[in-house]
């Protein structure tokens, strides 16, 4: 199972109201109101509830006539805990949100309402920043010079060497003051 989808559903049933709603579709399919009145809670409220678990997949819900009847995934609830919590990709989940948070803290230290305060010098966060000007151009497209200059211009006045360290990055290619995406590195910062 993915990670993310394991941490869905543990969220899902870490509270007692969504595990009392969900017990009570275990016996039989209901609706939200009589799930509401058996477990004397607000038809809001256990709406609320009812969303986490149709999002994590462990309840699904049909229309009959006016009503929305809620049921159980069956499958999903055969899972063992060891099912659940054997997860592939975890390493991979685990550095994704490291380098997240690292990512979202540079941008923080350097950006302000918009703009690039300052270009950093380890390479790792100026890598981040440079990252941030390649998100506005697109596949495929060529750029003029000026064009290029006024993509940066937009969030950094120093556009000559954001250009150009784009360039030695091997972000964007250049030709006759032509510019457009490498394609193959932009795949690799994917």
């Amino acid at each position: 199972m993915e990670i993310n989808k394991s941490i869905e559903i543990m969220k899902a049933l870490a509270d007692s109201s969504r595990l009392q709603a969900l017990n009570a579709i275990m016996e039989k399919p209901q609706y939200v109101e009589e799930i509401a009145n058996r477990l004397n809670l607000a038809v809001s409220t256990v709406s609320f509830h009812l969303k986490k678990l149709e999002n994590a997949g462990l309840i699904s819900k049909r229309k009959e006539q006016y009503y929305v009847m809620y049921s159980i995934n069956e499958e999903l609830l055969r899972l063992s805990l060891r099912e659940l919590t054997s997860c592939r990709n975890i390493e991979k989940y685990i550095q994704d949100e490291r380098m997240e948070k690292y990512r979202g803290k540079v941008l923080k230290a350097f950006y302000k309402k918009g703009k690039l305060t300052a270009l950093p010098v380890q390479r790792k966060k100026k890598m981040i920043i440079l990252n941030e000007f390649i998100k506005q151009f697109k596949s495929g497209i060529r750029y003029s010079e000026t064009e290029v200059n006024d993509l940066i211009k937009q969030s950094y006045d120093d556009y000559c060497t954001i250009r150009r360290l784009m360039i030695e990055e091997g972000l964007v290619k250049r030709e006759n003051q032509i510019y457009w995406l490498n394609i193959d590195k932009e795949e690799k910062n994917d």
